[in-house]
């Protein structure tokens, strides 16, 4: 993002947008000891506070579970129990035409059982990536419920996001967090 970043602008701001990624998570919690020292507190406690709501699927529950009268992720579970084998258990967050207002930022997500456990895949149109373990955290819970489903352990989550950004406000706030890491040693 520093190096390969290009100026752009989004509704909120001035931004850099970086070149697409996809990464691999292993594991991820909201007890995760990088979040609790470096993550938003106010947008922790806002999440805690809708888990203990149960409304853990935020924004996107509705888009998962009656997206046109369609529950997707009983439908992938119903999928992936009669073919374990399958690369069709994709299911979109978008309605063509829909407004751009509401368009969602995650669009997909594709489950596979691959190695006796549930690898899923999270494709983002565009993320603020200072923010984005708050979305994260989430999907990894809907990896887990539909790997709980089907008697199987959740394997990686895999995001992949095709332009990820960050608003010129925020580039001193991750310079600090980036700055308090470690370094990376690939030994």
């Amino acid at each position: 993002m520093w190096t390969a970043g290009e100026a752009g602008m989004d509704d909120r701001g001035p931004i850099i947008e970086g070149p697409p990624l996809l990464f691999e998570v292993a594991s991820l919690s909201w007890e995760d000891p990088i979040l609790r020292e470096h993550g938003d507190r106010a947008g922790l406690v806002r999440r805690a506070q809708e888990r203990t709501r149960r409304v853990v699927q935020g924004r996107y529950g509705p888009r998962l579970h009656d997206l046109d009268g369609v529950d997707q992720l009983a439908w992938v579970v119903g999928l992936l129990r009669a073919r374990p084998w399958t690369t069709s258990a994709w299911i979109s967050l978008t309605l063509p035409g829909e407004p751009s207002e509401g368009l969602p930022r995650l669009t997909a997500l594709s489950f596979r059982i691959r190695g006796y456990r549930l690898i899923m895949t999270g494709m983002f149109r565009s993320q603020d990536v200072y923010p984005c373990y708050l979305t994260y955290i989430p999907l990894r819970g809907v990896q887990l419920q539909v790997a709980e489903e089907l008697g199987l352990p959740a394997g990686p989550l895999r995001v992949f996001v095709d332009v990820p950004h960050l608003l010129v406000a925020d580039a001193e706030r991750v310079a600090s967090v980036l700055t308090a890491m470690p370094e990376h040693n690939a030994a």
